[in-house]
């Protein structure tokens, strides 16, 4: 008897998830944890593990699909079940080994098949003939990819025998899929052999290579009649290339070439998010700069200890530390407005967000109890949360809780903002990269000092002007003082 396979509950106010990709094909036996679709929430990517073991017997969606809480994804047949009956695997047993014998003659033509395709152009001598191939031979690449995919459950196997376990994280594998590689062909170049982004565009420029040579070969064994379209098909390969690593689906408008891609569910949420930030909070900015001099000395002179620990010594933990306890002397910075109630709730906990630029969109993971670490257990943590950020393996909760939220300009560049508030929390802290300034001293002497430019919005319905700029200079406080900062509890 199947056993249906539901979607779980992912978490407070989510009532349903779009199918990113399906890991398992009908056959298949699968075990009781095993991973059997990728969800997308309005707020993280999920694997979805089965609750069951068994030999799958229905696949009930598709990729795209959105599936409500509740809803199924496959049958599965129970493997008590499946090995009583064992009349009926007899026979299936029998027909599987047919197409097997089959494919040794499938794939003898296969190979031909490519070699076939060159010289069809040679043989045909008319100037059109040799015309398409050129056309032709940028589009194969990723045309010929999603084939590939399709036989990846085999492939893996019979290749490399590391039956179909391909090392790449839920973002990885959604950019591969939107340029057409299939992951199973590309070789992993991260840590424990683990492909990344870049190993994706390595392959995605390795075949655009490939179709160019192809590409040229053909155009010199073509007649001088092919000629004329060789500009049309060199025209065609940077086209191809220009596109390969955008995301889309190619398409055209009235202009050109253009890439169209549905909007995820997170971006969605993101949409919805701010445009109600937007909408509906006041938002003040106070632009300020805090001198980082002594507290870089202090970074550098302690970075080796932590590297020791495979740990990285950055600004940001220092920050995010200042940030913690200033919030503990000053509850209007660290609450909400429950405007329904007509209520303030103040936190007596301190949860930070700290924005991340993902590929699918800005990710906000929350740090709970900040300000009961030290600097040393907030860098170990906030390693622990961009690995997972990176990796697309946060969970829902990893996101929820937060009561402020800094966002890290300065990775990126930039020293200036105006973030917009991440309801409902009432502020936020942008900060900008650090640049040496001249800066007059308290003795009227000239010197260059490391500043480093922070932005702070908050909530006008909430935060005062003047509450503000305390928590921002005692923010700044902190920073310029990192001796205060090592002793906060």
């Amino acid at each position: 008897m199947a056993t249906e396979v539901t979607l779980p509950d992912l978490g407070d106010g989510i009532e349903s998830g779009d199918v990113l990709e399906v890991f398992v094909s009908v056959g298949d036996v699968i075990s009781e944890g095993q991973d059997i679709v990728e969800m997308e929430t309005d707020k993280a990517t999920v694997p979805v593990p089965s609750s069951v073991s068994g030999k799958v017997s229905k696949i009930a969606v598709s990729e795209g699909d959105t599936v409500p809480i509740g809803g199924v994804l496959i049958e599965v047949e129970a493997e008590s079940g499946a090995a009583a009956p064992a009349a009926e695997p007899a026979p299936e047993t029998p027909k599987a080994e047919a197409p097997q014998a089959e494919p040794p003659k499938a794939e003898t033509p296969e190979p031909p098949a490519p070699v076939a395709s060159t010289p069809a152009p040679a043989a045909a001598t008319p100037a059109p003939a040799p015309a398409a191939p050129p056309a032709q031979a940028a589009a194969p690449a990723p045309a010929a990819a999603p084939a590939a995919s399709a036989a990846a459950p085999v492939e893996p196997a019979d290749s490399d025998g590391e039956g179909g376990v391909i090392p790449a994280g839920p973002a990885v594998r959604r950019f591969a899929r939107e340029v057409g590689v299939d992951l199973a062909r590309v070789t992993g170049t991260g840590e424990g052999g683990r492909i990344t982004r870049d190993d994706v565009l390595a392959a995605v420029r390795a075949a655009s290579q490939s179709a160019g040579q192809a590409a040229a070969s053909q155009a010199a064994a073509a007649p001088p009649a092919a000629t004329p379209a060789a500009p049309a098909a060199a025209a065609a390969e940077p086209a191809a290339a220009l596109g390969s690593d955008r995301p889309g689906t190619p398409a055209m408008d009235d202009f050109g070439s253009i890439h169209v891609e549905r909007m995820s569910k997170i971006r969605k949420t993101i949409s919805k998010q701010m445009h109600a930030s937007w909408s509906n909070v006041p938002r003040v900015t106070n632009f300020d700069d805090a001198d980082i001099t002594e507290l870089e000395h202090l970074r550098q002179t302690s970075k080796d200890d932590y590297a020791k620990q495979g740990l990285k010594l950055t600004t940001m933990p220092f920050l995010i530390k200042a940030v913690a306890t200033a919030l503990k002397h000053h509850p209007a910075i660290n609450a909400t407005i429950d405007q329904e109630n007509e209520q303030l709730i103040y936190k007596d906990y301190v949860n930070i967000g700290i924005a991340v630029d993902t590929d699918r969109g800005l990710v906000v993971p929350v740090m709970k109890d900040a300000d009961r670490m030290s600097v040393p257990g907030v860098t170990r943590t906030l390693a622990e949360m961009a690995g997972k950020v990176r990796s697309g393996q946060f969970a829902v909760n990893d996101l929820r809780g937060g009561s402020f939220t800094i966002s890290n300009l300065g990775a990126i560049g930039g020293q200036y903002s105006t973030p917009i508030i991440n309801i409902p929390e009432v502020a936020i802290l942008l900060v900008g990269r650090s640049r040496k300034l001249p800066v007059v001293m308290p003795d009227d002497s000239i010197q260059p000092r490391l500043m480093m430019p922070l932005s702070l919005s908050y909530d006008h319905r909430l935060v005062d002007g003047g509450t503000a700029a305390r928590f921002l200079n005692d923010v700044i406080g902190l920073l310029e003082a990192p001796s205060r900062l090592l002793l906060a509890f």
